[in-house]
């Protein structure tokens, strides 16, 4: 076949294009791994902070992490402590006095108030001192406003309001305490504040599949006194590495959130009895009112930071309890379970402290109800499965069941009425026919649905019958002997009744060794890992 010119020019530009095509392909590839190659670098500079010129005109001078430096200031490298103030209210405070008694003893260490919003009235700050500001803002970048781009020194000191610096041998003096725990447990040290009452050594053990913070005393007062937890005043030096890599590192309460954070990570805290910080401001308000709205915000933000932080129970030194969880009058900490798996278990928790509480407080009173009114009852599937192996509800379930007597019915006056709507009783309590099938549902109250279903059973030629079933796994036939007689057994913190034979009852319903062995009510969407202590 003859080519002709057109066709061969034709043939020539193209290959002529695709070449050009290839080269500039090849030009572009090769700019794009330059710039690649350059943000590399440019990664391992921090960004400069708005306001406050280069990096090296950065509050502090120095990088986290740098080389070790001696004394408070290193060698052309600048200070080694950024101060903070985290702990302050508005509309009564001494910060202006914290900065100057601190600069006038140290004039070259940065000093920072740290704020949640923009105070008012302003704080009124001496030279050297500024404030950080933690909401973000929409005409700001993000770095303005995250303490880990405004602290760039080695170490950070966390300071009450109202305390004063006498000299600064006593900050040298935490920093040596500091560095000769080495790479230990130890990453905290801490001087007391003299004030009234002394500081507090305690431990704290957090559990969060518990949703629990439990503290207990330990040894305190003396010189080298380690815990977990302090209780009080005192000032607290920290390596800011290790201040901000905690999820929340200037959180409020500021002690309550950093030791709840530490102690996870099995840090701890060595409290000296020297050097003690001074302060001529104590009490921290003038008046009464001042002080009321201080202890309701500290209140509140508690609250926040125990909800943040998924602690519903904490339980002080001396024994008290402190509930943020669920009551009577709000909804129970969960919502509709599906599939038998409450949403808990998924993040590898159990029932809310708050939730247990409610339940054990709901089946006594219906159990009371119950035996007052002779209606004969038992403990029903988990629930004695739960009196079985820990003589109280389950740790993770999240109702409580009761097998009652068909026979009995009339004898109760929250029962009898039941074929339709429900009743809310003089205490609370909601009675009302299940949706679900033929049993009884007590709720804890009308806002929270917390309850304890009743199981009405039937003898038929010997063996306990329903006319009809649901697919819970209680809900099935069993021989009546196993009520005659009834026998007490422990169960929620009261003496309830249950099968004559437990175990024979419990494996007839659940399978053999079901007491020895747990899982979780449904084990094909989450199964119960039992290496972990129970």
């Amino acid at each position: 076949m003859r080519i002709s010119f057109c066709q061969a020019l034709l043939t020539g530009a193209i290959i002529l294009n695709l070449l050009i095509l290839y080269y500039v392909s090849r030009a572009q590839q090769q700019m794009m791994e330059k710039r690649r190659e350059q943000g590399k670098g440019l990664k391992k500079a921090s960004l400069p902070v708005p306001g406050l010129g280069a990096m090296g005109n950065l509050v502090g001078g120095s990088m986290v992490g740098g080389a070790k430096m001696g004394g408070l200031e290193g060698n052309m490298r600048g200070p080694r402590v950024t101060i903070l103030v985290r702990e302050f209210e508005d509309f009564e405070n001494y910060v202006g006095d914290v900065a100057r008694s601190f600069l006038r003893q140290r004039p070259e260490l940065p000093f920072l108030a740290v704020a949640e919003s923009p105070p008012y009235p302003p704080l009124v700050l001496p030279e050297g001192a500024r404030l950080l500001v933690l909401t973000p803002s929409p005409d700001q970048p993000p770095q303005t406003h995250r303490p880990e781009f405004n602290v760039q020194t080695e170490f950070a000191l966390l300071v009450p309001d109202g305390v004063e610096l006498d000299h600064g041998r006593q900050i040298e003096r935490l920093i040596r305490e500091l560095e000769g725990e080495g790479g230990g447990p130890v990453r905290l040290v801490a001087a007391p504040v003299l004030t009234r009452s002394a500081v507090q050594c305690l431990h704290l053990r957090v559990n969060l599949r518990e949703w629990t913070a439990t503290y207990t005393p330990a040894a305190s007062g003396s010189s080298g006194s380690v815990c977990t937890a302090l209780q009080g005043d005192a000032v607290v030096l920290i390596r800011t590495e290790d201040l901000f890599n905690l999820s929340v590192p200037l959180g409020r309460p500021l002690m309550s959130s950093l030791f709840v954070q530490t102690s996870l990570r099995s840090w701890k805290v060595k409290l000296l009895e020297g050097p003690s910080f001074s302060t001529s401001h104590r009490p921290l308000f003038s008046s009464a009112h001042n002080q009321w709205k201080a202890d309701s915000r500290l209140k509140d933000a508690t609250n926040h930071l125990m909800r943040s932080f998924g602690l519903k129970r904490v339980v002080l030194s001396d024994g008290r309890d402190q509930w943020f969880g669920c009551s009577k009058e709000t909804a129970r900490c969960f919502g509709t379970v599906r599939d038998d798996t409450p949403e808990y278990l998924y993040i590898e928790r159990w029932t809310p402290p708050c939730c247990l509480r409610a339940l054990r407080e709901t089946t006594k009173y219906v159990i009371n109800i119950l035996e007052s009114s002779g209606v004969r009852y038992w403990l029903e599937g988990g629930s004695l499965l739960g009196a079985a192996r820990h003589q109280d509800i389950i740790p993770w379930d999240y109702d409580v069941d009761l097998g009652i007597y068909l026979e009995d019915i009339p004898n109760c006056d929250y029962l009898k009425n039941l074929d339709s709507g429900s009743l809310v009783d003089a205490n609370g309590y909601v009675w009302e026919r299940a949706v679900e099938g033929d049993f009884y549902r007590v709720q804890y109250s009308e806002a929270n649905h917390l309850h304890v279903d009743l199981w009405p059973f039937y003898p038929r030629n010997g063996v306990m019958t329903r006319d009809t079933w649901t697919e819970h796994k209680q809900d099935v036939e069993f021989p009546e002997h196993f009520l005659q007689p009834l026998v007490p057994m422990q169960f929620a913190g009261i003496t309830a009744y249950g099968p004559n034979n437990h175990r024979a009852f419990l494996e007839l319903k659940f399978g053999e060794g079901v007491i020895e062995n747990p899982q979780y009510p449904n084990p094909a969407k989450k199964r119960l890992d039992r290496s972990r202590t129970l």
